[in-house]
């Protein structure tokens, strides 16, 4: 193979990670989210200012990130950052506990999603039963995971083919909402009924709403675990999530204005489908599209995470922070196929728990911990900057942290333990460089035989095909 040929091959592929990693960020969150956040809300209006306020945190995180993105222009993300500016240990946390508890939660969460949208027109009474949902969302991430496995261009593909089925259920939902409102059913959205309390206002509750929220709006930081696969990053990555942010924001705001115009709160809350009983409502015969429609978009939003997740463990491998097998290749296929069945196996451990609501506090609490820990980073790398959109945050990250632990400690606690409990693993797994010989000698032998197993080597162990 010639070197122009590389090239071109090269650009081809920055182009299609970049089309994945963008269509990511108006997330597939957005069909489950609005319960949660209604219900800690308390109310319409109060629900409409967390997801527009959602969305403004976000914007300012975005442009911590997009500096923090081309100061430090690794692949990697926030794991990238904090051991850049914080050191090995504090990385090494952040590495941990998205290994074991983010990506295979979100994971969770969407394929979930993903089985109730897909079961729901065949319960049309009553909720799917756990064990059904399971074993679906089970079904959808090994085969996105087979997918992966075998080419690296049929996920962009899959990605392309799925975003649409998310772009067609909100044109519906919006257009309706639209059409709702032209005929006079806005009753939940004047001021008198949309700021009226469904149950006594809670500081608490209200911070939970905004991790409920913030799980729609999670893709917004995907493009930066990629910074090294795209093409004039300087450029690229700030221009692109600068776009989607705002238009993300538009987006949720619109449709969950459309959903109470054809639900009373009451009924959205009952909802495990909202999108369903939206539908429902007002598609009558048609209404079969919008589990459809909704279904694949989250079918797209497993097949995005597992792309995200795959390149965080070979960031991670390559530092040393995990096993060097999870940073191997194929050696045809150019898939990384250890660290997506490891992924595979903390997915499963996740599945365990069915409450999706409970599963977003989890992973989001966790997540803005580190949004926080990364953006005084950026204040620590650059102090001469502008502080304001770091600061901003920062208040908004403390308010939104101890509120959070206020209302649920146990959740909050248990995803504190599980990163504490990263320390031990670093002092022995990494800090502790002179290992016995015969400790050493069986992690080469582990690795050669998951070598052998998968057919996978370390990118730079090869020639230049590998790049």
């Amino acid at each position: 193979t010639t070197k122009s040929k590389l090239t071109k091959v090269s650009i081809m592929k920055k182009v299609e990670i970049e089309k994945t990693m963008q269509c990511n960020i108006i997330g597939s969150g957005i069909f489950v989210s609005p319960k949660g956040v209604l219900e800690n809300s308390s109310s319409v209006g109060l629900a409409l200012i967390v997801w527009t306020l959602t969305g403004v945190i976000t914007a300012i995180s975005v442009l911590c990130y997009a500096e923090l993105g081309v100061t430090i222009p690794k692949s990697g993300g926030d794991y990238s950052y904090v051991k850049d500016i914080f050191g090995r240990l504090a990385g090494f946390l952040r590495l941990w506990i998205a290994v074991l508890v983010i990506y295979p939660t979100n994971q969770a969460v969407i394929a979930l999603t993903f089985a109730n949208y897909a079961l729901q027109p065949l319960f049309p009474s009553c909720f799917p039963p756990e064990r059904a949902l399971g074993l679906l969302a089970a079904v959808c991430l090994l085969l996105l995971t087979w997918i992966y496995c075998f080419s690296v261009h049929w996920v962009t593909r899959v990605q392309d083919v799925f975003t649409t089925g998310k772009l067609l259920a909100l044109c519906f939902i919006i257009i309706m909402g639209i059409v709702q409102i032209c005929k006079g059913h806005f009753y939940w959205l004047k001021p008198e009924h949309a700021f009226h309390p469904l149950q006594p206002y809670d500081m608490g509750r209200i911070a939970l709403a905004f991790l409920q929220g913030s799980f729609a709006y999670a893709g917004w930081n995907f493009l930066n675990y990629v910074t090294e696969e795209l093409i004039d990053p300087y450029r690229n990555l700030p221009r692109a999530i600068f776009i989607s942010i705002p238009l993300a924001t538009f987006v949720y705001v619109c449709a969950n204005i459309a959903y109470v115009t054809a639900m009373s709160p009451q009924e959205l809350m009952a909802s495990n489908a909202v999108a369903v009983t939206f539908g429902e409502k007002l598609l009558g015969v048609m209404s079969w599209i919008m589990p459809i429609s909704v279904a694949l978009s989250n079918f797209g939003g497993v097949n995005g995470s597992l792309f995200t997740s795959s390149r965080l463990f070979f960031a991670g491998a390559r530092e040393g922070h995990l096993p060097r097998l999870l940073a191997m290749i194929h050696v045809n296929r150019c898939t990384p196929i250890p660290a997506l069945l490891f992924t595979v196996r903390s997915f499963f451990h996740s599945l365990k728990e069915y409450d999706i609501y409970t599963l977003i506090n989890y992973v989001g609490f966790i997540n803005y911990l580190f949004y926080g820990v990364t953006v005084a980073g950026q204040i620590v790398l650059n102090p001469n900057v502008s502080l304001a959109w770091p600061v901003i945050f920062l208040v908004f990250w403390t308010f939104l942290l101890i509120f959070s632990l206020y209302s649920e400690p146990v959740v909050c606690g248990i995803g504190l333990a599980i990163m504490l409990s990263g320390v031990p693993v670093y002092l022995f797994g990494v800090y502790w460089e002179n290992k016995p010989k015969s400790f050493k000698s069986f992690v080469v032998k582990l690795n050669h035989l998951g070598q052998k197993l998968f057919m996978v080597v370390y990118p730079s162990e090869g020639s230049e095909r590998w790049k």
